[in-house]
């Protein structure tokens, strides 16, 4: 009798400890955003954007340089006014230089905006499905194995990372 309430209590704690067991997942969101057509697409953009706003800031400073050498060149045959003039146009166009990077590459720069504008509705929609299958299937927790440092092994079988595809309407 004694074993028997034992064992029933043992299985009463276990179905407790099961009842309150957080339930968690994991996706890999760089094999998501590799299988989503749009986010190559806008990636694509991105460089070409960038490399656009690189060759124009290339330009401004190869520009600069060449005013600088001019300068050095001649510098002896100006007078201490041409001089100092010379060296200010230099020094306005390096900050002009200057401004072009900040305002392309800056942290508040054009090509953040593009780039937010361009992944923010991929994000948004990664972020609505995962969130559905979520809710649907009761997660408690979905971790990002590709950006979880911490994350050091996981079970295939909690990768979701597929069904988010699917449920974005690219199968896999």
């Amino acid at each position: 009798m004694k074993k028997l309430s034992i064992i029933l209590a043992a299985f009463i704690a276990m179905l407790a400890i099961e009842a309150n067991a957080q339930k968690f997942a994991l996706i890999d969101m760089e094999y998501i955003l590799k299988n989503i057509p749009a986010y190559e697409m806008a990636n694509e953009q991105l460089k070409q954007v960038s490399q656009k706003w690189e060759k124009e800031v290339e330009q401004q400073a190869e520009k600069v340089d060449a005013m600088y050498k001019d300068y050095q060149a001649n510098k002896i045959f100006y007078t201490e006014e041409q001089k100092l003039k010379k060296e200010e146009e230099i020094l306005a166009e390096d900050k002009k230089t200057q401004e072009l990077k900040r305002t392309y590459f800056g942290p508040e720069g054009e090509l953040f905006k593009k780039r937010e504008a361009l992944m923010k509705p991929i994000q948004d929609d990664i972020y609505e499905a995962v969130k559905s299958i979520s809710e649907n299937r009761g997660y408690q927790m979905i971790m990002d194995r590709a950006s979880a440092v911490s994350v050091i092994y996981a079970t295939p079988k909690i990768d979701i990372s597929n069904e988010v595809l699917s449920k974005l309407g690219y199968s896999k």
